[in-house]
């Protein structure tokens, strides 16, 4: 069974670990992490890649299971020492250990290899069990557009790293993926969209990781013509987001913070949408039946992934659904 799988960072991160847990009896499964990469950020001269990261190291076995990102064991000397000279941005630190990972795929990206073939490069050390694909290699960063008394229009875009991590995300008016009209899938993307067998839309951000990954030409169609099955699990339980700020962004592109809400802006495959099948937590049941009568079959599981065990239960009811529903 060839699985693909749409992520974001650490939601996504946990649950493709538990997937990749669920399908380990499988000697045929082969899992594919197509990973949003429009968080992307420019730092102290490195290109530095949060989603891809995630992924990485919580598959394995680096990350910070506490924060769910970053490394382990995490020192914070080299911050000190830049913040010491005065450098600036001053909001955003690199730690020790993860600024070696930084340090290689700039070097490799400055040496001409694309971002497709440095993240597999980098995956080699960690030995993931999953094939790990940057949506694109081209350059897409999401700005997000926010109040600025100093502006003449009174608004500004920052750039979305600036907007989560120095702002603590402010009431923003738009989400712009700035380059993504120009890009193109990754080698590989849209080859593990066409071959799966399932294909399943992560509890990550539906604006800043999901939107992101769909906004690149080619993704949306692609889902929708794919002849896999498309499952997907709510990011929002109980009308709030487990982590992140989708409640501050989904909003702006006119979707209501419900995990009803989420699914219905994907949209049923019979109707032209992405999706065959939906996951809701126990606690948004009651979105079920209108889910149902949209033509997307939505079943209420427990959603919190809270520890390993509960992450790969997860996973196994996604396979269950998507076994469902191929049943027909």
């Amino acid at each position: 069974m060839r699985i693909a799988v749409l992520s974001g960072g650490i939601g996504g991160a946990r649950f493709v670990s538990g997937l990749r847990d669920a399908v380990a009896g499988h000697p045929d499964a082969e899992l594919s992490v197509i990973a949003n990469t429009a968080d992307d950020i420019w730092l102290f001269g490195l290109r530095v890649c949060p989603d891809l990261d995630t992924v990485m190291y919580t598959l394995g076995g680096g990350i910070d299971e506490e924060r769910g990102w970053g490394r382990s064991d995490e020192t914070w000397h080299a911050r000190e020492e830049l913040a010491a000279y005065g450098v600036e941005p001053s909001w955003f630190g690199l730690g020790d250990r993860d600024l070696a990972t930084h340090l290689v795929r700039t070097q490799m990206l400055g040496a001409g290899f694309p971002l497709s073939d440095v993240t597999a490069a980098l995956c080699e050390r960690w030995g993931l069990g999953v094939r790990l694909l940057p949506m694109t290699d081209d350059r897409v960063e999401t700005h997000v557009v926010i109040d600025d008394a100093t502006q003449a229009d009174g608004r500004r875009a920052v750039h979305f790293q600036e907007y989560w991590v120095r702002l603590k995300a402010p009431p923003a008016h738009a989400v712009i993926p700035v380059g993504a009209k120009d890009a193109k899938p990754a080698p590989g993307v849209a080859e593990a969209i066409a071959d799966a067998d399932l294909i399943v839309v992560a509890p990550s951000n539906p604006v800043v990781s999901i939107g992101t990954i769909l906004a690149v030409p080619g993704m949306t169609d692609a889902m929708r013509t794919s002849s896999a099955v498309v499952v997907g699990v709510s990011p929002i339980i109980y009308g709030a987001p487990v982590r992140g700020m989708a409640d501050r962004l989904l909003p702006t592109i006119g979707v209501e913070v419900t995990a009803q809400g989420v699914a219905e802006h994907y949209g049923a495959r019979s109707d032209g949408g992405l999706l065959d099948g939906w996951l809701v937590d126990e606690s948004d049941a009651a979105a079920a039946e209108p889910l149902n009568g949209l033509g997307i079959t939505t079943r209420a599981v427990p959603l919190y992934m809270s520890t390993p065990h509960l992450s790969r239960r997860l996973a196994a009811d996604v396979l269950d659904l998507a076994d469902g529903l191929r049943r027909g």
